[in-house]
């Protein structure tokens, strides 16, 4: 086959263009990429639409969601007859035996008192126990039964009519501590909690026992603080009817750009360069907010001969759903000259959800293909998708599915393949319709902006734009790269290679109700929030260098917050919500000193990038407030939170004064620029004379204490990096170089920990640290440590940004914006 498309001049060749852009790209990024990260990615868009790999070679592992949840991508290539694996894994595939409450409402017998040693037993009577719908819970997860004391002991009666299950897994999900019995038997115990279902293999001699007719599932679970959960069912794994003879394929490399992820694999005679594009490039907001990535591959034979080869790739509607009970709906047709499949649960229950470990289940996941390439794509279970394949069989041929763990599949037919790299792609992309609410108000996102704009006419775009596109992340790719080690060396640069799409995927590009750009971050693997202000403070570098009005976009909301009169304390809130909901603070606590100077120190950092003054004008008002509030409480903090909030409430925070120094010296500049003389006089001047009681208050001899009243203490003082990047000349030389000095002692295998109080860090501190050095050498001797972190943990997540420096494994945190802080060096250098 020799596909052409007609939007491509002079009719080139899909086949003689996947060429020479493959062997441009091999040679262009010999060096410029990240050969091992702690996970690789693949689908890169919003916190919702990301798909990652989790193991060095690709098809060692079911692709993922950042959340650690299957959402599983399948490429096989088929040869000679053979069948090759090079994309992700078959996921398990369960069938339910008993439901839990996210499948199907279900009643159990409950107390709340300790009971007789027998309650576990299948003759118990529990005729004098509560009857009680599950799921239980406390009030903040609206459970059907609601559960506050310490401990509860349940009974789940239930009926079977087969007991022959293959294999039996207890579908668990609990907080806190959980024993459970089937039939009297102990299945499973655990201490601790887990905030999705967990699928627990029943042991062999258990299951046996299990009995047509009565049987029990009884569980006794303990809440030792904090939430209350529980919910619990029985599944069997669905086998494939047909087992199908896969070979693995032999990947030779992998490689990470800022926009790409390419692989490079051996499928028995032929060789196959698999690409994931997500172009995400900061100065063309359109292109940024279409939700379509590129999965492209290109194939040629390593012989002399010629081979029959088709190529499949499969997409499971799991993308679709919060979790994998979720009934979903599932398409195939033809629009805009393309083949698409489409996908998206039946209930949807648009903006319903809000959280930190959720998963999309309202919009559609897309898959489409170019009609030119002739692509053929059918629905299926995902346990027949691959023999479907092997066999050449075809699904049930309807347009229309509805179930569960459906799988949407594209086959691509490969003319004889020799020599000559012949090129394909398809495109995966995601619409959510409403994105997130605003104030009460649901807010579509970016592209869907302009009346009449449809997905299908966005993946048209996207598929005449695609070699334009991949030559725009080709230069990109490249010159960032270049930019960065130019900045601070080779593993610098590998450094924000790995953080680039991941911060950028952490937000939602969509437009307030006024028109204004809204940038909303989700506070990734921690709370969860929506537009959290002490998240947009570290993430900020990376946009300032790139696009500042995407930082506008990250501060908008904050200003209107409080312009609107919604927010009505003296400094900044913390907040905006809880993703997706950004109706107002949600965090049970403020951080006024942290906040009102991050809003500051950002705005002044605007300005700076700008050359101009307008942004910070137009909200005068509100920053004024801000600088009152740190001129009166910023200098000496009382005890509250700072964005290191994991490490507790600290009073007297050095660092944190430092930020209220910086954020007042930033308003002071900024009145400057806006002419405002006596105002600009009276703040410098405040700056200064803070700045010297400082150093008087702070100092040790040798460094600085983390907190003014303990000089047994000390921590990095990553707050002073403004004071150089934006030229404030606040603090002395003697200041910084007395600090790194003491660092230097205190580093570890991975890392310099974040102060004296534990030995775990924040990666994206330590770089900023590492940017008020004086010297290359220095500079390295911070940052290398972080890079050795990246590529050797064993922690395989999206990239971590606490860690523990002895071992080099996440202490929390995953898959969160603020790696865009790892381009402050390149800041600074183009600040300079």
């Amino acid at each position: 086959m020799l596909t052409k498309f007609k939007n491509w001049p002079g009719g080139l060749s899909f086949r003689n263009i996947a060429a020479l852009a493959f062997l441009l790209f091999i040679g262009q990024f010999a060096q410029a990429q990240l050969k091992r990260a702690p996970a690789y990615p693949l689908i890169t868009h919003d916190p919702y639409f990301s798909i990652w790999s989790y193991t060095d070679e690709l098809n060692a592992s079911t692709t993922r969601h950042w959340t650690n949840v299957n959402h599983s991508l399948l490429g096989l290539l088929k040869v000679d007859g053979k069948i090759y694996s090079f994309l992700g894994q078959e996921e398990e595939v369960y069938k339910t035996v008993l439901p839990a409450s996210d499948e199907q409402d279900y009643e159990v017998k409950y107390t709340e008192s300790q009971p007789d040693a027998r309650w576990l037993q299948p003759g118990f009577d529990d005729k004098n126990w509560q009857t009680g719908a599950a799921r239980f819970g406390d009030k903040g997860q609206k459970p059907k039964t609601l559960w506050e004391s310490k401990n509860l002991w349940v009974r789940r009666t239930f009926n079977l009519d087969k007991v022959d299950f293959n294999k039996l897994f207890l579908k668990l999900n609990h907080d806190d501590n959980i024993e459970v019995y089937l039939n009297g038997e102990k299945i499973y115990d655990f201490t601790g909690w887990v905030h999705k279902f967990k699928y627990i293999p029943v042991a062999d001699g258990i299951r046996q026992k299990l009995k047509k007719g009565k049987n029990v599932l009884a569980l006794h679970i303990a809440n030792t603080a904090g939430g209350a959960w529980l919910d619990a069912g029985l599944v069997t794994e669905v086998e494939e009817e047909k087992k199908v003879a896969v070979i693995p394929a032999v990947q030779k490399s992998v490689t990470v750009t800022p926009t790409q992820t390419v692989y490079q694999f051996a499928c028995g005679p032929l060789d196959l360069n698999l690409t994931f594009t997500s172009p995400l490039l900061l100065n063309n907001l359109d292109l940024l907010a279409r939700p379509v990535s590129y999965v492209s591959f290109a194939v040629n034979a390593r012989d002399e001969a010629t081979h029959e080869a088709q190529l499949y790739f499969g997409t499971s509607t799991n993308l679709a759903v919060n979790t994998p009970a979720q009934e979903v709906s599932a398409k195939a047709y033809t629009a805009s000259n393309l083949n698409i499949l489409q996908a998206g649960t039946t209930a949807q229950p648009i903006l319903q959800k809000k959280g930190d470990d959720i998963r999309i289940d309202w919009g559609y996941v897309y898959v489409a293909a170019p009609t030119t390439a002739k692509a053929t794509q059918t629905i299926s279970a995902a346990e027949e998708a691959v023999a479907n394949f092997a066999n050449n069989t075809k699904a049930s041929g309807a347009a229309t599915q509805t179930g569960r763990n459906l799988m949407l599949n594209t086959v691509l037919p490969l003319s004889k393949v020799g020599k000559t790299v012949q090129q394909n792609f398809v495109m995966v992309g995601y619409d959510d319709i409403y994105a997130v609410q605003y104030f009460g108000q649901n807010l579509r996102p970016w592209w869907r902006d302009k009346p009449g704009t449809t997905i299908e006419s966005q993946f048209a775009q996207a598929a005449a734009d695609y070699q334009k596109v991949i030559e725009q992340c080709n230069a990109f790719d490249k010159k960032m790269y270049a930019d960065a080690k130019a900045a601070g060396g080779e593993n610098y640069a590998q450094l924000c290679v790995a953080g680039y799409r991941q911060s950028i995927a952490a937000h939602k590009l969509v437009k307030s109700p006024t028109g204004e750009i809204l940038f909303l971050s989700k506070e990734n693997f921690s709370n969860g929030s929506i537009n959290t202000v002490d998240v947009t403070y570290p993430s900020a570098p990376l946009f300032l260098l790139y696009n500042p009005d995407l930082l506008k976009g990250m501060l908008n909301g904050i200003f209107y917050y409080s312009e609107s009169g919604k927010w009505q304390k003296p400094f900044a809130a913390h907040d905006l919500g809880t993703y997706p909901l950004a109706n107002g603070q949600t965090y049970g606590e403020d951080m006024p000193v942290e906040e009102s100077g991050n809003m500051l120190i950002l705005t002044a950092a605007i300005a700076k990038a700008e050359g101009n003054a307008d942004y910070a004008k137009k909200h005068w008002a509100t920053l004024t407030t801000w600088a009152e509030y740190l001129s009166k409480e910023g200098f000496d903090p009382a005890s509250q939170l700072s964005t290191d909030d994991f490490a507790g409430h600290l009073a007297r925070n050095a660092n944190l004064s430092i930020k209220a120094i910086v954020g007042l010296r930033c308003y002071g500049m900024l009145a400057g620029m806006l002419k405002e003389k006596a105002t600009a006089k009276k703040y410098n001047k405040m700056a200064a004379a803070m700045t010297k009681k400082w150093m008087q208050l702070a100092d040790t001899g040798d460094h600085y204490a983390l907190t003014f009243n303990d000089k047994n203490t000390w921590s990095q003082k990553y707050n002073l990096v403004w004071d150089e990047v934006l030229d404030l000349n606040l603090f002395p030389k003697e200041v910084y170089e007395k600090e790194i000095k003491y660092y230097l002692t205190k580093q570890q295998p991975f890392g310099l920990p974040l102060d004296s109080r534990k030995t775990y860090t924040k990666s994206d501190w330590i770089i900023w640290t590492a940017t008020f050095t004086r010297n290359q050498q220095d500079f390295e001797a911070l940052v290398n440590p972080v890079y050795k972190f990246t590529t050797e943990t064993t922690s395989r997540v999206p990239l971590s940004d606490w860690h523990e420096t002895t071992n080099g494994r996440q202490v929390g945190f995953q898959a969160r914006s603020v790696v865009g802080g790892y381009f402050m060096k390149m800041l600074a250098k183009k600040f300079d």
